[in-house]
């Protein structure tokens, strides 16, 4: 069926922000492209009032809505789909290179799932730890000058993302694993490589990451999530059964050793 992008299923959230104005900037923004939720995780000063005066009366009804965490974690907790910004390209993911593009691809998505498109402090950005809760990167290219001001950036993706919501396309996509599912996946995920040797205990976030690079191309449904997550118990489950049975046959030896070695003796006799 023609499709265009849901704003009403897209959500900005800044972490870690540093200048309230720059939060009421950012939601001012954001409202002028139509795009009316607004998150907070873990401000470093989060003063309404200059908030409130930089993001005007027009944006008022955002700010009312806004919603504040304590962690990122939390902040993302609700969200199908996190688009992450960054300037820097190069490393072990590909990062879309223009917002265009990124509305290009979100438009399927928006139909069925909430999407954050997250922003991180405005003098370093988001790290590489939280880079890993993200799906998808997007940078914004420029001539020289790689940074942005926050509001500029919240701005520039908000409008092709408001592009995209008047232009109709075919396409479809199911309702994708919250962040909050996918989170506990990779724990449990964590957990059992550990037990099975498969990643280092020493750092195992590290060497997982190469498994999160890969899964987050999938585009994981909460029914995906779901089997996955089995998958673990069934070898959790499965492992604690020959840990176990391992165990009675050496309780065994210990007890009645005379008798196991007839027993393995007869049984080659008998072949």
């Amino acid at each position: 069926m023609l499709q265009k992008i849901r704003l009403e299923n897209i959500a900005i959230v800044l972490f870690h922000t540093r200048v309230p104005e720059n939060i009421g900037a950012a939601a001012r923004a954001a409202c002028n492209m139509g795009i009316r939720k607004l998150v907070v995780a873990a401000p470093q000063n989060l003063d309404m009032s200059r908030v409130s005066r930089m993001a005007t009366h027009a944006a008022s009804d955002v700010l009312e809505t806004m919603t504040v965490h304590d962690t990122l974690q939390e902040a993302l907790s609700g969200f199908n789909w996190v688009v992450g910004t960054t300037a820097r390209l190069g490393g072990a993911r590909q990062v879309i290179p223009s917002p265009s593009r990124l509305a290009e691809k979100l438009i399927p998505i928006s139909a069925e799932n909430r999407i954050a498109l997250l922003f991180g402090p405005e003098d370093r950005g988001l790290t590489n730890e939280d880079l890993r809760l993200c799906h998808d990167l997007v940078s914004i290219p420029t001539a020289d000058f790689s940074s942005l001001n926050l509001a500029q950036a919240v701005m520039i993706m908000c409008y092709e993302l408001f592009r995209a919501s008047r232009e109709e396309l075919l396409s479809h996509s199911p309702r994708l694993a919250s962040r909050h599912e996918l989170d506990g996946m990779y724990e449990q995920l964590k957990d059992i490589l550990v037990r099975i040797d498969y990643i280092n205990p020493e750092n195992p976030d590290y060497w997982l990451n190469k498994v999160r690079y890969f899964l987050s191309r999938l585009q994981l449904r909460a029914l995906d999530v779901s089997i996955i997550r089995g998958i673990c118990r069934q070898i959790d489950w499965y492992s604690g059964k020959c840990f176990r049975d391992g165990v009675e046959a050496e309780r065994m030896n210990a007890e009645h050793p005379t008798s196991n070695v007839q027993h393995r003796m007869e049984k080659r006799n008998n072949q």
